[in-house]
């Protein structure tokens, strides 16, 4: 009843396009294609419902005059991971991708889960199937924006080159591979960690460092920077304690979704480890569609949205300036394509958010345990507040 009653009132108080709609204008300019994360995310936009189509609204954005939709898929992370899962997810995809382009998207990013959904040869025939559609992964603007905030968090956190070791979780995949080439180079000694042997071995053969399959092969780190939210590699307060420094707090920069360190372990051990939220992105101008409700229920903050979905955004917008962006395959993530939407970040506003910790304010960086320091991380937040009384 709740999902059904927030739908309506999304779309009833979304004057904007309902006047796109009296002006016979495209409904959207940029949509973003994804599946639910988890049940948290079922419960609060389905209920019981599951819509016909298989695709369903969700939160909708505002940039300027960007128009911006999440169109979700009814299937979780999880269900994705089975066979029939995954033919699932690609039959609603496409089907979604019809939606989006006959509304009028001129964008669509293939969101959490979808990124990997595709093989390449079925990329090349969707590309084919919407020529006149740009399609992106996000990766890009996600990288830049997590190679901030991870340098913001080590530097302010005075964990130094050459005397600090950083744990990446999930090292080979695009953002973990990147992380690593960056930290590696400017002088942190690595430890990356994952159930993929293939992509260990190439990491370390190319960055030269210590590789393991568990948390707890991993030894004590200053850090941990999560890009996976693999079953084999998830924080736990257990592994927390393997891994952490005794007389340290542990910082965690996690930006996998859903993710890697979940919420209810971290309380258990909230009073040694501090989790920050990673890979998003913040821009005053940035609006949704019945504000803090929408936004809350994306377990977001205001004017915050995820890096992927930022990079689309941007790219939406340099199509309307007449930019040509169409020839640069936003599959890929390289130093040339993330060159390019750092410059689009910097027209649209967009820029890392202050730190969080579940949506909470990170007010401290220092990491000395047993110092009493004032709010480390704020006590309060709506989202504390709403999983002490059972609604999330």
């Amino acid at each position: 009843m709740i999902a059904m009653i927030w739908r309506f009132f999304v779309a009833l108080f979304d004057w904007r396009t309902i006047w796109r709609k009296l002006n016979g204008c495209p409904v959207v300019d940029v949509v973003f294609i994804t599946n639910m994360r988890d049940a948290v995310d079922r419960r609060r936009y389905l209920g019981g419902w599951h819509p016909p189509a298989g695709h369903f609204n969700g939160p909708r954005y505002w940039l300027g005059n960007i128009s911006g939709r999440t169109r979700a898929l009814d299937i979780t992370t999880d269900e994705m991971l089975q066979c029939e899962g995954r033919k699932k997810a690609r039959e609603q995809f496409v089907a979604a991708t019809r939606w989006a382009e006959k509304n009028g998207a001129k964008v669509i990013l293939l969101a959490a889960a979808t990124k990997r959904l595709l093989k390449r040869k079925e990329l090349a025939e969707l590309k084919a199937e919407f020529p006149g559609i740009v399609f992106t992964i996000g990766d890009n603007g996600t990288v830049l924006l997590l190679i901030e905030e991870t340098l913001r968090a080590l530097q302010g956190a005075e964990l130094k080159p050459g005397y600090s070791r950083v744990a990446i979780l999930g090292p080979y995949g695009f953002l973990g591979e990147i992380m690593t080439r960056t930290l590696k180079g400017l002088g942190y000694e690595i430890v990356g960690a994952g159930q993929n042997s293939g992509g260990l071995k190439h990491v370390d053969e190319e960055y030269n460092i210590a590789t393991c399959h568990t948390l707890a092969e991993i030894g004590k780190v200053d850090a941990v920077v999560a890009c996976t939210h693999s079953e084999a590699v998830r924080l736990t307060a257990e592994s927390v304690e393997l891994i952490r420094h005794n007389d340290r707090i542990l910082w965690v920069i996690d930006v996998a979704e859903p993710s890697n360190f979940r919420y209810k372990e971290y309380q258990k051990c909230k009073s040694v480890v501090i989790r920050q939220d990673a890979g998003n992105a913040y821009s005053p101008r940035l609006k949704y569609v019945l504000g803090a409700i929408s936004y809350r229920m994306f377990r977001l903050t205001r004017g915050v949205t995820f890096g992927c979905f930022a990079e689309a955004i941007s790219l939406a917008s340099a199509l309307k300036r007449g930019e040509n962006i169409s020839g640069v395959d936003w599959l890929t993530v390289n130093d040339e394509n993330m060159e390019i939407i750092a410059e689009m970040f910097k027209h649209d506003g967009f820029d890392i958010p202050s730190p969080r910790c579940f949506s909470r304010p990170i007010e401290s960086f220092d990491l000395t345990l047993g110092k009493k320091v004032k709010n480390r991380v704020a006590r309060f937040s709506i989202l504390e507040f709403a999983h002490k009384l059972g609604i999330f």
